[in-house]
């Protein structure tokens, strides 16, 4: 199985933006770490899950996408209506398609490993970005 694990920031909205992904397939792991100008949080979110579905190149293992992004898992998950970001959302129709994907939802910031330290990378990441402009 791999595992991925996402997360985005955007350091308020249009501002400047970073994705992150942490992927894992036993003991081999990819960080993915994006920055975006002009962005919001919400396509940040989404954006980690697209790209980290881009990196798999073999489509016949089951994938596990933890996300603390509500509006993704529970759109994925439940059939949210998809409002805004259209976009991005075809997209991800597109990068899913024919992968076998279980979707989870994590608590933000409540101790789960993985998802503080992706938070860590895209948090950082969007600050330092900041900085240099």
């Amino acid at each position: 199985m791999i595992e991925i694990f996402t997360d985005g920031s955007s350091l308020g909205n249009h501002c400047q933006g970073v994705f992150a992904a942490i992927l894992k397939f036993g003991t081999t792991e990819k960080i993915l770490k994006v920055g975006e100008p002009n962005t919001t949080n919400n396509r940040m979110e989404m954006r980690a899950v697209i790209e980290a579905l881009k990196t798999i190149k073999k489509h016949d293992i089951p994938i596990t996408v933890y996300s603390d992004s509500s509006l993704v898992i529970r759109t994925m998950t439940d059939g949210w209506k998809k409002k805004m970001n259209l976009d991005l959302w075809a997209e991800l129709a597109d990068v899913s398609g024919g992968l076998t994907i279980t979707w989870k939802w994590v608590r933000g910031h409540a101790g789960h490993p993985e998802n503080t330290r992706v938070d860590k990378l895209a948090v950082g990441e969007a600050k330092k970005q900041k900085k240099s402009l």
